[in-house]
C-alpha cells in the first residue's frame, strides 16, 4: 500500500513539469514585428526594431531561464492600415503568434489594436503616438509603451512657449497622427500664454514641401512647429533652411528622433528642442546597452527601438510570472508591477494602457559641443511621468473608472 501511494506521488510529481509547460500554448510564445522596414519611418523604428527585439529575446532566455520557447516573425507593413491588419489577423489566426509589436504609424497601429482585441491577443505599440491609442480607442489588450503626443507636447511646446515664442504655426502631417500632435502641441502653447496663428496639412508620406513652408513663412509666427516625423520632419527642416525660414523663424520639431539629427547632421540641427523617452548617453545602463545595440546595427538607437526591448522583454517576464500566455492574465501582471530596466524607472502601465515614465526635454549641441560620435543632446530637464502623459482623471478610454 505504501509502495503505491509513494509510486503515484512520484508519478503525480514527474507530470507537474508538464502541466506546468502546457499552459504556454504549444510550449511556445510568438513575438511579431510589424513595422515600417523600408519607407518613411524605417531609420527610427523598422530593422533597428526587428533587431531590438531579437536581443529582448535572446537576454531573456539567457537571463530568466524559462520553460517555454521564444519565436519571432516580422513583417514589412509599408505604413498602410489595411496590410497591417490583415498580416496581424493571419499572425494570430493561423501562426499562433501571441503578440503584435513596434507598429509605427498610428493607422496602423489602430487598425491592428481593433484585430488584437478581437482575437484576444496583445498589442505592444512603440513607435505610433496619437493619445486616441488610450483614450477614446483604447482597449484592454493594448500597451502604449514608449511615449505619445500629450508627452511631445508637455516638453518641447511647453519649452519654446516659455522661452519666447509665443506665435505658432504648424506644419502637419494629415493622418490621426499628425492630427493629434498638432491639437496637443496647440493646447500646451495656449495654456502657456502663446496663441495659434493657423496650421497647414501636408499628404503622408511628402517629399515637396516648399508650399507649406510658404504658408508658415508668410504667418510670420515665431515657430514653426513640425507635426510630422521620420522623412517628413527631415525634408521639412532641409527645405525650411533653403528658403532662409530658419534664421528668421524657429522650427520646432515635435517628434524627433537621434537618427533624424544623425541624418541631418548638427550644423543643421543644432539648438533645436525636443523631447524623448530614451537616449542613449544618458547613464551607464543607458550607454551598456546602447553599446550593444550599437555593434550589432552600427548606429545608436531611438526611443522606439529602446522601448521595443524593454516592453517585449517585460512581457516575456510576465508571461514566465503567471505561467501562461493567456492574454487577459498577462496583462493583468503587466498593469500591476512595475517597470525598472535602462529604459525605464519605476514605470507603471496604466488601465488605459500607458505606460508612464519620466520623459527628457533636449537641446542639440552645436557642432562644436559634440565630443564624439553620436554626442548630439543636453538633457536640459527631466519631465516626471505624472506631469508628461496625461493625468489618468483625465482621460477618456472607457475602463478608466471614475
Amino acid at each position: 500500500m505504501l509502495k503505491r501511494k509513494l509510486a503515484a506521488a512520484i508519478s503525480l510529481m514527474a507530470a507537474l513539469p508538464l502541466v506546468a509547460q502546457a499552459q504556454v500554448s504549444n510550449n511556445v510564445v510568438k513575438i511579431g514585428v510589424l513595422t515600417d522596414m523600408s519607407g518613411t519611418y524605417s531609420d527610427l523604428a523598422g530593422p533597428g526594431t526587428v533587431t531590438a527585439t531579437k536581443m529582448a529575446i535572446d537576454d531573456f532566455m539567457a537571463n530568466e531561464k524559462p520553460n517555454f520557447k521564444v519565436e519571432m516573425v516580422q513583417a514589412d507593413h509599408q505604413n498602410k492600415a489595411d496590410i497591417a491588419s490583415n498580416k496581424a489577423r493571419e499572425w494570430f489566426e493561423r501562426d499562433g503568434v501571441d503578440v503584435a509589436s513596434e507598429l509605427v504609424t498610428t493607422s496602423v497601429a489602430l487598425a491592428v489594436m481593433k484585430v488584437a482585441k478581437e482575437k484576444d491577443k496583445i498589442a505592444l505599440v512603440n513607435g505610433s503616438a496619437s493619445t486616441a491609442i488610450t483614450n477614446k480607442d483604447c482597449n484592454d489588450v493594448t500597451i502604449h509603451y514608449t511615449y505619445d503626443t500629450a508627452a511631445l507636447a508637455n516638453g518641447t511646446a511647453s519649452a519654446l512657449t516659455k522661452q519666447g515664442g509665443k506665435t505658432w504655426y504648424f506644419l502637419t502631417a494629415d493622418y490621426a497622427f499628425g492630427h493629434s500632435l498638432e491639437a496637443d502641441a496647440a493646447k500646451v502653447v495656449i495654456a502657456n500664454g502663446g496663441k495659434v496663428l493657423g496650421s497647414v496639412r501636408h499628404p503622408f508620406p511628402g517629399s515637396d514641401f516648399s508650399s507649406y513652408l510658404l504658408k508658415a513663412q508668410q504667418s510670420g509666427a515665431q515657430v514653426v512647429g513640425l507635426a510630422n516625423a521620420g522623412s517628413d520632419t527631415m525634408n521639412s527642416i532641409k527645405q525650411a533652411a533653403e528658403f532662409g525660414i530658419t534664421p528668421k523663424q524657429k522650427l520646432a520639431g515635435l517628434l524627433m528622433f537621434l537618427t533624424d539629427v544623425n541624418s541631418l547632421g548638427l550644423k543643421t540641427t543644432q539648438g533645436m528642442y525636443l523631447t524623448t523617452g530614451f537616449y542613449w548617453d544618458r547613464n551607464d545602463e543607458t550607454r551598456a546597452w546602447s553599446r550593444r545595440y550599437f555593434e550589432k546595427m552600427r548606429k545608436m538607437p531611438s526611443m522606439v527601438q529602446a522601448g521595443q526591448y524593454s516592453s517585449v522583454y517585460n512581457y516575456l517576464k510576465a508571461v514566465k510570472a503567471v505561467n501562461s500566455d493567456d492574454t487577459q492574465k498577462v496583462m493583468a501582471y503587466m498593469k500591476k508591477t512595475p517597470i525598472n530596466d535602462f529604459f525605464a524607472k519605476n514605470g507603471r502601465i496604466q488601465a488605459n494602457g500607458r505606460m508612464v515614465h519620466d520623459m527628457y526635454l533636449a537641446e542639440v549641441k552645436k557642432p562644436d559641443e559634440s565630443k564624439y560620435p553620436w554626442d548630439y543632446y543636453t538633457i536640459k530637464a527631466t519631465i516626471p511621468g505624472d506631469q508628461a502623459f496625461i493625468p489618468l482623471k483625465d482621460s477618456t478610454c472607457p475602463l478608466v473608472k471614475k
